[in-house]
This record gives structure tokens, C-alpha cells and sequence, in this order.
């Protein structure tokens, strides 16, 4: 029994009709919600919503003002600028708890230069920024040469720094306070108070977070930093330069601490040897609180500038609340185990995420 032809043609053609051919099917991406929990910085990110909100409705009104915003956002510039360099230290595997010791340092560099010796003020800012530097140099070579802990190394420049400051301020000035009269363009660059309440070191601590998060995600010095916390000893091997990366770190830290402790001196017009102390363990809890490993290797900037403004609001916005302050401490010692819970819990969903790979049918 045979079949025509023309039949046989007709049940081709419906097959060759009904089959699709292969295509690709639409990649299935996750909301934005769910794309946000795989990133490092998610952590960071809801801990800073969260401490706003709950300020902002025991705070009212007075927390939202423009003085209760500007309150806190003045301590996080200036804690911001400190943190962002020792945040990548931390990245990097090191500490440096000498920022509190190079910023007084540096105000009263400024102060004696420019204030009670009466030289420009461009010197005495070149020489306070210069001190940062040095100093920042100093801790990068012995870290880097003699292999002992940075903690104790930076502990022990942290404390002949503050010797070194409060002898020589005496020597010089016969006292530890030091009054100056910075001149008009000196104000507007470093003490100047938009709308008499917004310190302009807001503007700085914005400009250099845009600059290093640049930098640490698009060129290859971030890379580095990122090996040298993960394995240093691997770095090395690659070829990456890790003894200079690391004094360059340090250096960075330094300038930071010497940058606020000149905005400090020109905004409050004067210096004091005990200026700073209280940014050594500040810009490190910041950090942490911002999803910085301890141990090094994970961490982004804005992670670190989450970190600081959550660290800044609770400072501030306990204040607002009628509360006792004496309960700020606790607040916060909350906050920072329960960051730091977040934050491990947000990392190994962000290291553990793949894209979901297109499907065909």
C-alpha cells in the first residue's frame, strides 16, 4: 500500500510547521530587592535605614531638621575622611590606631606655624598635611620591615606622637591651646559653615569617597589592595608590589587624620593637644560596622560610608530623643554586634551568588 505524494508533502509541511526552533528563552533576572541582599554593601545599607528610621520617629521633628541632620552629618564628614583611608588599610590586612595622635599633631602644627608664629597660611598647612604624610610613611616602613604587628606599631607611633606633640607645643607656645585667624579663602576651603550649619568638610569627605571608590573598583591598585588582604604572601608571588602598596596605604591613613585635624583648627579658629583621640576606635567601628573584614580582603567604600553614617546618627540622634545619653553607649554597642551579624550574613549570600545562566527549550 503506497501513500501519494501529495499527501505525504502535506504532513511535511504541518510537522516542519508546527516544531519552533530552538531559541534561547529570556534570561530570568531577580528583582532589585534580591539583587540588593547578594551585595556586600546590603548590610551596611539596611543598619543605616534602620537606625534613621527608628531616630527619626523618637527624634521627630528636631532629628529631621535641618540643625538635628546637619549634627549628624558634620561628625560623619570629618569621621568619614579618617575612615575611608583606614578602611582600605583594613581591606589591605593592617590597622592604624595613630590617627587620633597624627590629627592633634597636625592642628597644632598648623596652629603654631600659622597662629602663634604668624607664617602664611598656606605653610602651615603644607607642613600639617606634611606631618600626616610622614608619619603615615614612618608606620608603612616599620610595619613592612620589620614584620611586627601593625596594631603594636601603630600603637606605639600613636603614643610618641601625642609625647611629641604635647612636649613640643609646650616648648614653643609655653601652653597646649593655641588660637588662629585663618585668612577668607583659608575658611571657605576648609572651616567654612554652609547655611551656617553644614560644615564644608561634607564636601570633602563626598569627594574623596567618589575618588577611592573609582579607584578601587576600576583600576588595578584596588585589585591589589584587595590580594594583599586576602594573601599577601600569593600577592607577592603575582607580582604585585605589596611592601609599597602598603606604605602608600598608611600614607593615605595619615594625610586623612592631618586633612581633619586642619579643617578642625580653621573651623574652630584654634587647636588643642588632646584634639582627635576619640577618632582612633570611631573610624574603626565605622568600618566594621560598614562590613570590613577584620582579617582583610572584603569591603567597599560604601560600605565604609554607610558604616560612618550609621555610626554618626546613633552618636547624634540619641539627643533627640528626651532619652538618657548615659544609654548611648549601649545603643550602640547594640548596633555594632548586630551589624557585624548582618554583615556575615550578607556577605556569604554576595560571595555565594551566581548570575542565572540563560536556558534554551
Amino acid at each position: 500500500m503506497t501513500s501519494s505524494l501529495p499527501d505525504t508533502a502535506a504532513r511535511t509541511a504541518e510537522t516542519t510547521a508546527g516544531s519552533a526552533p530552538d531559541v534561547p528563552a529570556p534570561k530570568r533576572t531577580e528583582s532589585p530587592l534580591g539583587q540588593l541582599r547578594h551585595r556586600p554593601e546590603a548590610g551596611a545599607l539596611i543598619g543605616t535605614i534602620s537606625v534613621f528610621v527608628f531616630f527619626a520617629i523618637f527624634g521627630g521633628e528636631k532629628f529631621l531638621a535641618a540643625a538635628g541632620a546637619a549634627s549628624w552629618l558634620n561628625i560623619a564628614a570629618e569621621l568619614g575622611i579618617i575612615a575611608i583611608p583606614v578602611g582600605l588599610l583594613m581591606i589591605a590586612g593592617e590597622l592604624d590606631v595613630s590617627v587620633g595622635s597624627v590629627l592633634a599633631g597636625s592642628s597644632m602644627t598648623l596652629a603654631i606655624v600659622s597662629g602663634h608664629w604668624g607664617a602664611p597660611m598656606i605653610v602651615g598647612i603644607v607642613l600639617a598635611l606634611g606631618l600626616g604624610l610622614l608619619v603615615g610613611l614612618l608606620n608603612g616602613i616599620i610595619v613592612t620591615r620589620t614584620n611586627v604587628p601593625s596594631l603594636v606599631v601603630t600603637l606605639a607611633t600613636m603614643a610618641g606622637i601625642a609625647g611629641l606633640t604635647l612636649g613640643l607645643s609646650r616648648v614653643a607656645t609655653g601652653t597646649t591651646s593655641v588660637a588662629i585667624s585663618p585668612d577668607p579663602f583659608s575658611k571657605s576651603v576648609f572651616g567654612q559653615l554652609i547655611g551656617g550649619q553644614f560644615e564644608v568638610a561634607i564636601f570633602w569627605w563626598i569627594g574623596i569617597a567618589v575618588l577611592v571608590s573609582v579607584m578601587l573598583q576600576m583600576m588595578p591598585y584596588g585589585n591589589w589592595i584587595f590580594a594583599i588582604g586576602g594573601d599577601k604572601e600569593s600577592a607577592r608571588a603575582t607580582g604585585i608590589p605589596v611592601t609599597k602598596v602598603k606604605i602608600a596605604l598608611y600614607m593615605a591613613s595619615g594625610f586623612g587624620a592631618a586633612l581633619v585635624g586642619v579643617i578642625q583648627t580653621i573651623l574652630y579658629n584654634g587647636a588643642q593637644v588632646a584634639n582627635g583621640q576619640s577618632f582612633v576606635f570611631n573610624s574603626i567601628i565605622a568600618v566594621v560596622i560598614g562590613g570590613v573584614l577584620l582579617t582583610g580582603g572584603y569591603g567597599s567604600v560604601l560600605g565604609i560610608a554607610l558604616g560612618t553614617l550609621t555610626f554618626a546618627i546613633v552618636n547624634q540622634g540619641i539627643y533627640y530623643t528626651g532619652w538618657n545619653s548615659d544609654w548611648a553607649s549601649l545603643i550602640l554597642g547594640v548596633l555594632i554586634l548586630t551589624a557585624v551579624l548582618m554583615n556575615n550574613t550578607f556577605r556569604r549570600l554576595a560571595l555565594s551568588y551566581k548570575p542565572r545562566s540563560a536556558k534554551k527549550v
